[in-house]
């Protein structure tokens, strides 16, 4: 039977989900670099052929999954987090193994990704590369306002800051450094590249126009077009909507299938067609976001050399049929897994679904009045969904039950997540008022948060 390296770190679909789909096609070691979520280490031992913890910080971290490579024989080797990507295409490159190329950087480093884009063409916000507060101060004089302050290797909205003026631009460079500090004590940065939470970029904020684009409204004004590369060829999937996002760019849900006519999902997948295939990729999944504007204009804002995170993967699995991590594993194996031969569309899919990032925030984006914590039962037991549609928590994203749910930070992004809910309906319009309603509704189904020696 073929082995395949798993390698793990924070980020991506569920470890636990992603475990199941590779070991249908391979015998499985697992290298975690970071500690696996509660109630998948025990299944993992069980599930994998072996298991090995390693150092994320080691000091060469391509050597480190080459040797683990080397030592069980391994045919491919697959990560699903955006932290490890550069690592594991550099290591498949050394094995003579499939994976993203040597220019999977380019799909992580916002820098190399923007500036690629730039020489192609390719229709983008207006940007510059910083690294020190001058250069902001610089850049801020040069680009026209408001601005995007965003670290060149985040994930997930983190270290996003808003720049409205001049009197913003020391703020928010501190603000942003110090959001990359905490996020790599949590685990969620770069594992490969030193120095790599030093450097940003800065960019244009377009201006989006959803009612453009969708077929229904309460949708954001951007999606992701989900794919894969095959020996260097484009193979569009789908596309995943958004709800509008929470200030700045936080996302606050995905929605598979976007409600999006064929001729519009057209132009948008070959945009991000353009985009993908500037940088050379090899064999690698592919996430790729455009910002969607009025009278037909779009910008492509970051592309990915893995699949979307938290529960995009699923979400296609469920209403398309389509295992992509078992397909994807086929793939690295050297097989010829079948690839949809075009981009899928809503009349496509068997229903719809989505994913819903709880935070301590309303509608609006405004703060909760009260603290709350965060209690699953409760939101299964009184979630406003409509009859034909079926809620879960998926507990390996979650805060255990009876913690406080985190403040919002807005410069922390989904550092400051409290669950993650997947919800199953008819069409992708009822998922929009599902999770709506569930926004609106979360404060009044989980407890009041009451500290510690407070009477009550």
């Amino acid at each position: 039977m073929a082995k395949v390296l798993y390698v793990h770190a924070k980020g991506g679909p569920p470890v636990g989900y992603a475990l199941d789909r590779v070991a249908s096609r391979a015998a499985v070691h697992l290298l975690a670099l970071s500690e696996l979520p509660a109630g998948v280490a025990e299944r993992a031992e069980g599930l994998c052929a072996s298991v090995v913890r390693g150092a994320a910080g080691t000091d060469d971290l391509v050597e480190l999954i080459t040797s683990r490579a080397r030592e069980v024989g391994a045919d491919a080797v697959v990560t699903f987090s955006e932290y490890a990507v550069v690592a594991v295409a550099e290591a498949s490159e050394r094995l003579g193994l499939r994976g993203a190329g040597p220019t999977a950087a380019l799909a992580r480093d916002k820098r190399l990704m923007r500036a690629t884009w730039e020489r192609r063409g390719i229709a983008q916000p207006r940007f510059r590369t910083v690294t020190t507060l001058r250069q902001l101060e610089a850049a801020a004089a040069e680009l026209s306002g408001p601005l995007l302050l965003k670290s060149a290797w985040s994930a997930g909205s983190t270290a996003h800051q808003i720049i409205e003026g001049p009197e913003d631009v020391a703020g928010a460079w501190a603000r942003s450094h110090a959001v990359m500090t905490e996020s790599a004590r949590l685990g969620y940065a770069e594992l490969h590249v030193a120095g790599a939470g030093e450097d940003f970029i800065v960019e244009e904020i377009v201006t989006g126009c959803a009612e453009e684009w969708f077929e229904g409204s309460g949708w954001g004004d951007y999606v992701s077009v989900e794919g894969v590369v095959v020996q260097g060829v484009f193979r569009p999937v789908c596309l995943s909507g958004r709800m509008p996002t929470v200030a700045p760019f936080t996302e606050r849900a995905g929605i598979t299938p976007a409600a999006i006519g064929g001729a519009a999902q057209d132009r948008v997948v070959e945009l991000a067609r353009r985009a993908v295939e500037a940088l050379g990729l090899r064999d690698c999944g592919t996430h790729t976001e455009i910002k969607l504007g009025a009278d037909g204009r779009m910008w492509v804002i970051e592309t990915a050399a893995r699949f979307g995170g938290a529960m995009t993967v699923p979400q296609i699995e469920e209403v398309f049929g389509l295992d992509m991590i078992a397909l994807f594993t086929e793939q690295l194996l050297g097989g010829s897994p079948d690839w949809p031969s075009r981009a899928l569309t809503p009349a496509d899919a068997d229903g719809a679904a989505g994913s819903l990032v709880v935070l301590a925030v309303d509608g609006a984006g405004a703060p909760w009045p009260d603290r709350h914590v965060w209690d699953s039962a409760s939101v299964l037991r009184s979630a406003p969904v409509g009859a034909g549609s079926t809620l879960t928590v998926v507990g390996e994203s979650s805060l255990p039950d009876g913690t406080p749910v985190p403040v919002y930070d807005p410069a922390a992004g989904a550092n400051t997540m409290a669950g993650l809910c997947l919800l199953s309906a008819d069409r992708p319009q009822a998922v929009v008022r599902d999770f709506t309603a569930l926004v609106d509704a979360m404060p009044r189904i989980l407890p009041v948060h009451v500290p510690q020696g407070v009477a009550v």
